[in-house]
């Protein structure tokens, strides 16, 4: 396949507050700097663009130095946090607006999803708007026409086709924009976050619109989402962007595990004195660590996938007779809920507790979890009526890594192993003669 999108060394400038130099001086040294071709001499003074920072200068980097290559075909998701530079970046290649230096080398004509309602005019039907739209797009009436009804079927807004879109919600806005730069015949889609205006069912017919236009097409698809899940079910590959840079490209679940990464940094063990400790003044939660069943706590903060662990926390009971259980909830890096367990093996947990330290444990046995980083929140709570006592978030932070190939549920199997659990089942095969 040939190179579809080339992006060399771009980066793109934002002056804050008011625009210009503020000197004449400067302007006319500026002004020669362009006439000779060199670079802004008061670009130099820029940052980066870090969003929770306060800079120096009143002049940020939204991109610096970005090189990439997409080759026709492709779908690549563009993840990030917000600030990093991902819509910046999409409206670059749009050439919605200019890039402060580099240059890009596109291939085919190109239908951007960057905004709600991006390019309708609001007085125009939704019929008038798909003309429109395609006629930016530099389609003849005729292509348009054609895909007409296709358009407006797979949109959904049949009954509104000829009512002015400024009367449109923002989810039929969406359906007919996405409705529009999917079918007429452009070469590379580009989409930004505006898939999340959309309901359920929406986006996933859009994902699998997305998905046919790049298989079984041959169009480039550049894909812009916080959602996880839908970058990996459409993308194999990735860019990652932090503060206007790329930190990380390639495999789109590696990429996904490098931006996770970033937030749920490996905790295993830890430990509060009594007056920052997390709870209130009937109960206080002290320790909070992993170990293994000798005792051993894991180093570095891997587990391997085979390896039954315990989850244990060491609490102080303030307020006499209380009544309560314990609970935790499981999520992977993508926040998605593996599973919660409550306590009720205990024999504790049916009884008023006296002022006093406790320890409880939780056993996760191996080959339960999948690869991936899981993080672990904690719970004191009575039932009948539900009362929270103590309640704290991503306690705790684990990396469950498979390293004994052949030993796991994987076998011999080396690629990436989907699923949110891996559980090691019992197979038993027969040779029937």
């Amino acid at each position: 396949m040939s190179v579809s999108i080339k992006v060399e060394n771009i980066s793109k400038a934002y002056q804050l507050g008011q625009i210009g130099t503020g000197t004449i001086s400067y302007d006319i040294e500026r002004w020669l700097a362009k006439m000779r071709g060199k670079e802004d001499p008061f670009l130099k003074i820029g940052e980066l663009n870090d969003p929770a920072s306060k800079g120096k200068s009143n002049i940020v980097w939204s991109l610096k130095d970005i090189n990439f290559e997409i080759r026709q075909g492709d779908a690549v998701g563009i993840i990030g946090r917000n600030g990093a530079g991902k819509s910046t970046l999409l409206k670059i290649l749009s050439r919605v607006t200019a890039p402060t230096s580099g240059r890009i080398k596109v291939k085919g004509r190109i239908a951007s999803l960057l905004e709600v309602g991006t390019g309708f005019h609001p007085e125009l039907t939704g019929k008038e708007n798909i003309y429109l739209n395609g006629a930016i797009l530099g389609m003849r009436k005729k292509e348009i026409t054609r895909k007409l009804e296709e358009i407006i079927d797979f949109s959904g807004v049949e009954r509104y086709i000829d009512t002015p879109v400024k009367r449109y919600s923002s989810g039929m806005y969406v359906r007919l924009a996405f409705g529009v730069a999917a079918h007429l015949e452009s070469e590379i889609i580009i989409v930004d976050e505006v898939l999340a205006v959309g309901d359920a069912e929406f986006q996933k017919k859009c994902l699998g619109k997305m998905g046919e236009v790049s298989k079984g097409q041959g169009r480039t698809v550049l894909f812009v989402s916080h959602n996880m899940q839908a970058v990996k079910l459409l993308c194999h590959s990735s860019i990652l962007l932090n503060n206007g840079s790329i930190s990380a490209s390639g495999n789109t679940s590696e990429v996904i595990n490098d931006y996770l990464s970033f937030y749920n940094v490996k905790c295993t063990n830890r430990v509060w004195n009594e007056v920052d400790a997390p709870g209130n003044e009937d109960i206080k939660l002290l320790r909070a660590f992993i170990h293994y069943e000798d005792g051993i706590l894991p180093v570095n903060g891997n587990i391997q996938i085979e390896q039954k662990i315990g989850v244990t926390f060491e609490y102080k009971v303030i307020k006499n007779n209380l009544f309560f259980t314990h609970g935790i909830n499981v999520y992977n890096n993508e926040d998605v809920n593996i599973f919660d367990s409550h306590d009720v093996t205990s024999p504790l947990r049916k009884t008023l507790r006296s002022t006093g330290s406790y320890t409880t444990t939780v056993w996760i046995p191996g080959n339960l979890m999948s690869e991936g980083s899981f993080t672990i929140n904690f719970a004191l709570f009575s039932l009948n009526p539900i009362n929270i006592l103590l309640m704290e978030e991503k306690v705790l932070v684990i990396n469950i890594v498979d390293e004994l190939k052949g030993n796991t549920a994987r076998g011999e199997y080396l690629l990436e192993f989907p699923g949110l659990i891996r559980p090691l089942l019992q197979w038993d095969t027969k040779y029937d003669k």
